[in-house]
């Protein structure tokens, strides 16, 4: 027959005070990361290199993703660079209302769709189109960018220069 081992009385109250600030301490951590992340911006860098999205979407939940950014951007009012390669999906970051470009940067138009199938989706297309400014989205349906998946560059200095979009200060 086993004999329970008693802990003695100041032990327990020992044991359950550090129980207790573990578990309190444990609610203030969750508390402080969740505040921290709902209280700024989910993209706080605003920038396409620091998202990592320069690549475009290569299916329809990356797609909302962009959708997404643009959307919280928008609501935010928050600076967001274009710089570096952009393509594809990115390129609707132009939409952003407080959008800078970097002229070094690289923005690359096609038709919207899936590549992996070679299917391309009209109303893709034209969701991409309606998020450019009436000259941009003249300049690349009159120069058939956006009827094929090849990819049609233009340069970010062209963007603001020709287009009329904020450089990047």
């Amino acid at each position: 027959m086993k004999v329970p081992i008693k802990i003695q009385p100041i032990w327990e109250n020992v044991l359950h005070r550090w129980q207790r600030s573990v578990r309190a301490l444990g609610a203030l951590a969750f508390f402080y990361a969740f505040c921290g992340f709902a209280g700024e911006s989910a993209y706080a860098d605003g920038s396409v290199s620091s998202l990592g999205m320069g690549y475009g979407a290569p299916n329809q939940a990356a797609f909302a993703r962009f959708l997404a950014v643009i959307q919280q951007y928008n609501a935010s009012g928050e600076r967001f660079r274009i710089d570096g390669h952009c393509q594809s999906a990115c390129t609707m970051f132009l939409s952003i209302r407080n959008v800078c470009v970097a002229p070094g940067a690289s923005l690359l138009f096609h038709a919207g769709g899936s590549m992996q199938k070679g299917i391309i989706n009209p109303s893709t297309t034209q969701q991409m189109l309606s998020t450019y400014n009436a000259g941009l989205r003249q300049y690349v349906t009159d120069n058939h960018f956006m009827e094929t998946f090849a990819f049609h560059t233009i340069s970010g200095s062209q963007i603001i220069k020709r287009f009329g979009y904020p450089a990047c200060r």
